[in-house]
């Protein structure tokens, strides 16, 4: 098997007395997609948010392609090699949808404003709103806000994307547009991390499904492992919810 892009070890984070994260490890190569699933509260998020930098768990270590990122001297360098899409979008709606996808290849990547747009426009085609490149991102919808969020973690090219439950803000009708755009990117080889509640998407697009309950990994395995073949009762607890 090949190098891991991320490896996650021994991760411990608290919130004063509230132990979220009790020693996390598990890795991700590269292509993977690899999708944590459990209830609320398992420390689903915090995990994805521990690897992006935005919070800093108390103990471990995660290396991506064996650098320890937690000792990073240069956050944003970092971030645009780990992109992250956000369960609320977290567009500038004061911005075209254009402008939303340039601002961190200038401010980060220092690339030149031409050179910006006609990267933010590929990628805008490549989930479906290129025809909405001039227009406010505030006059979007749910499910197309996420489309431009995508797009605009695509632009910076990273290695790995961290999907934070992208679907759950969304009207139903939406979701199917979202996880179609993830289904493609996961069939060309972009290398994922999705915290998902949506258990038909990590079983049919997933190489790798975590389970977490109260703070650890109860069981992971493949898509065949966890869905056809849970060993541990909280899982089959868990997924009878589901299935």
């Amino acid at each position: 098997m090949s190098e891991a892009l991320i490896r996650v070890e021994n991760i411990h984070k608290s919130f004063g007395h509230l132990e979220v994260l009790k020693g996390i490890n598990f890795e991700v190569h590269k292509g993977d997609v690899v999708c944590l699933i459990g209830s609320s509260g398992s420390g689903k998020s915090t995990m994805l948010r521990c690897i992006n930098l935005f919070e800093q768990p108390e103990k471990g270590a995660i290396y991506v392609n064996d650098e320890n990122v937690l000792e990073s001297q240069d956050v944003n360098y970092y971030r645009s090699k780990v992109g992250m899409v956000f369960q609320a979008f977290n567009l500038f709606n004061n911005m075209s949808v254009l402008k939303n996808c340039v601002i961190a290849q200038k401010k980060v990547l220092k690339r030149k404003e031409k050179e910006a747009e006609e990267q933010a426009l590929y990628f805008l085609d490549k989930v479906g709103m290129r025809d909405f490149a001039y227009a406010s991102s505030s006059t979007l919808s749910g499910g197309q806000q996420q489309r431009v969020a995508i797009a605009r973690a695509l632009c910076i090219e990273p290695e790995i994307i961290l999907f934070d439950e992208p679907t759950s803000a969304l009207d139903p009708e939406m979701v199917g547009d979202v996880l179609e755009v993830m289904k493609r990117l996961a069939s060309e080889g972009l290398t994922m991390i999705v915290v998902t509640h949506e258990m038909q998407f990590a079983k049919d697009v997933a190489t790798k499904v975590i389970f977490m309950d109260k703070g650890v990994i109860e069981e992971e395995g493949s898509p065949e492992d966890i869905f056809t073949h849970p060993k541990k009762p909280r899982t089959q607890e868990f997924l009878r919810k589901f299935i």
